[in-house]
């Protein structure tokens, strides 16, 4: 995956400690005018082999994608007996403008289940800034039988958003999960579940909010 990708709106973080209270209102339709810069250092997980995941940014600067091409874990038939987990974690080196910060209001994700009566899966996102003992973990839970695209949002009110540290480089790292039980389906039938974008269409999308720092 490509470094230096420009990031023209907001990037966010479900977690991290949070800045000093000040009396700037909260910026979500005019994030800053300079451009961010996303460096990816490291792109790493049975999910996203080297080459099959890549972040866009949004035209309106409020948003960045994550999109994968070989995200898929399966049970049963003859799946390869690790292949029932799969995760991808992304650690990204995020420039932000000076005087800004920014936290995660929302992030959407996108794939296709076939699950087999029976069958369950799971989907998971954790979100922590590098040297953090704090980490946020949302999970998504499906059952079969099911055979249909699925959508999953984790969701974060204002009120609760966590801020990256003003005046701080630190790494923002999403780590993602896809777990598939084969419970008591057939052993002999395939029960998968995809986070991916072959057709374009599957992707996991991370919405921003922005915040100015308080003033030295």
């Amino acid at each position: 995956m490509a470094s230096g990708l420009l990031l023209g709106g907001a990037v966010a973080a479900l977690i991290t400690a949070a800045i000093p209270a000040h009396n700037s209102s909260p910026v979500f339709d005019n994030p800053p005018p300079d451009k961010i810069v996303i460096d990816v250092a490291t792109v790493n997980g049975s999910g996203c082999p080297a080459g099959t995941a890549a972040v866009a940014v949004s035209e309106d600067n409020t948003a960045f994608t994550v999109t994968y091409s070989d995200y898929l874990a399966q049970v049963g038939g003859g799946s390869n007996p690790t292949a029932f987990r799969k995760n991808c974690q992304l650690n990204l080196v995020v420039h932000v403008p000076s005087g800004f910060t920014y936290a995660i209001a929302k992030a959407d994700y996108r794939g296709y289940a076939s699950l087999q009566s029976g069958a369950s899966a799971v989907q998971r996102a954790s979100y922590y800034f590098q040297g953090s003992s704090q980490t946020v973990f949302k999970n998504h839970n499906f059952s079969g039988s099911l055979n249909d695209s699925w959508q999953a949002t984790d969701t974060t009110d204002w009120a609760q958003l966590v801020w990256a540290p003003c005046g701080v480089q630190r790494n923002f790292n999403i780590n993602t999960e896809l777990r598939v039980n084969a419970g008591t389906s057939s052993p002999s039938k395939v029960s998968f579940m995809t986070m991916d974008s072959t057709d374009g269409d599957l992707s996991t999308i991370y919405h921003m909010a922005w915040q100015e720092c308080p003033a030295k």
